[in-house]
């Protein structure tokens, strides 16, 4: 994914403040052999490519006065309030050189799988996204998981999954998390009244009919 960045020469929060005045992102570029690089970014452009995943998620391509680096979306800084990007920061990717990134799970195939479609089961979503190290050419946009197969009383742990290759995913303690929980649903239990009047309907019962008293006849 390919976006445009420009020169930034001044620093500081006042020209900050002007410069998202003007339509403008103020941003940074560090990492790699190079020194931090400051720079803006129109921010309407800005706006739309921070809805996409892969912005997030990918290597990016950014050109500067026809130069383009690769880099790694690092640091988004919103306005607390107000649909306003206030700050970005960028990582310089060094091809090869292994990097860290959090990487989408994509959960697709359990409306289909027997824990939701015969066996009245409930699948959670435990874990979102992943920590990944992998080379720049390796990192996927995301990682798609199958849950067709999902049955009453297992869970799909890591090691159920398979991995795009070069990826390898960082875990902290538990090297077999949990990604996905089934958890069957409470049978409703039925309302005792509710069932003692629809076992006297069942048989025909009615309540007795109120019979209206006649007026006594005028002689």
């Amino acid at each position: 994914m390919k976006f445009v960045a420009f020169e930034r020469a001044k620093q500081g929060t006042g020209a900050s403040r002007r410069l998202r005045i003007t339509g403008r992102t103020p941003g940074i570029v560090y990492g790699g052999d190079g020194q931090p690089h400051l720079i803006e970014l129109d921010h309407n452009a800005l706006w739309h490519a921070l809805k996409k995943e892969a912005f997030h998620s990918t290597v990016l391509e950014m050109e500067i006065d026809g130069k383009s680096t690769n880099v790694l979306l690092r640091d988004v800084q919103p306005h607390p309030f107000r649909p306003l990007i206030l700050h970005c920061d960028f990582q310089r990717v060094d091809a090869n050189t292994k990097l860290t990134m959090k990487v989408a799970l994509h959960y697709s195939g359990e409306d289909t799988s027997p824990a939701v479609k015969t066996e009245n089961c409930l699948v959670n979503h435990v874990v979102s996204e992943l920590s990944v190290s992998c080379l720049p050419s390796d990192l996927p946009e995301f990682i798609a998981v199958d849950l067709s197969a999902l049955k009453k009383g297992r869970s799909l742990h890591l090691a159920d999954i398979t991995l795009p290759k070069g990826v390898k995913v960082l875990t902290r303690g538990n090297q077999n998390p949990v990604l996905v929980s089934v958890v069957p649903l409470a049978e409703e239990v039925p309302d005792p009244a509710a069932a003692a009047a629809a076992a006297t309907a069942g048989k025909g019962g009615k309540p007795a009919a109120k019979t209206a008293a006649k007026p006594a006849a005028k002689k």
